[in-house]
C-alpha cells in the first residue's frame, strides 16, 4: 500500500520561508518522479514542482526562482524549500508520485495516482 505523508506546513509572513517534507513507503520511490501540487481555495489543484529519479527538476511558472524541490533516495523523502514567499502562495500542498512511474512531463492531477493527505501553508500580508 502506497502511503504519502506530508509535514511542516504553517503560518508565515510575506518573504519568509518554510520546508516542507513528504514520507513515501510502499512504493519503489528511487524509481518514481515525485511532485508537489497545490490548491488554495476555490480554485483547482495547481503544479508546483517535480523531481526526477536523477534530481532534475521543474517547476511551476509562479513559483520559479522561488522554490527548489529535492529528493532523498536513501530516505524515500522529497522536500520542497519555498522562500520569498506571497499571499498568493497560501494553499493546502500535496505530494503526489504519477501513474507511470516515470512520466517526468505530468502536470496535472489526472497524471498522478498516490497523494498525501495535505498540509496547509499560510502566508500573510
Amino acid at each position: 500500500q502506497v502511503r504519502l505523508v506530508e509535514s511542516g506546513g504553517g503560518l508565515v509572513q510575506a518573504g519568509g520561508s518554510l520546508r516542507l517534507s513528504c514520507a513515501a513507503s510502499g512504493l519503489t520511490f528511487s524509481t518514481y518522479v515525485m511532485s508537489w501540487f497545490r490548491q488554495a481555495p476555490g480554485k483547482e489543484r495547481e503544479f508546483v514542482a517535480t523531481i526526477s529519479w536523477v534530481a532534475a527538476t521543474y517547476y511551476g511558472d509562479s513559483v520559479q526562482g522561488r522554490f527548489a524541490i529535492a529528493r532523498d533516495n536513501a530516505k524515500n523523502t522529497v522536500s520542497l524549500q519555498m522562500n520569498n514567499l506571497k499571499p498568493e502562495d497560501t494553499a493546502v500542498y500535496f505530494c503526489a508520485a504519477p501513474r507511470v512511474p516515470w512520466n517526468v512531463l505530468g502536470r496535472t492531477p489526472a497524471d498522478y495516482e498516490y497523494w498525501g493527505q495535505g498540509t496547509q501553508v499560510t502566508v500573510s500580508s
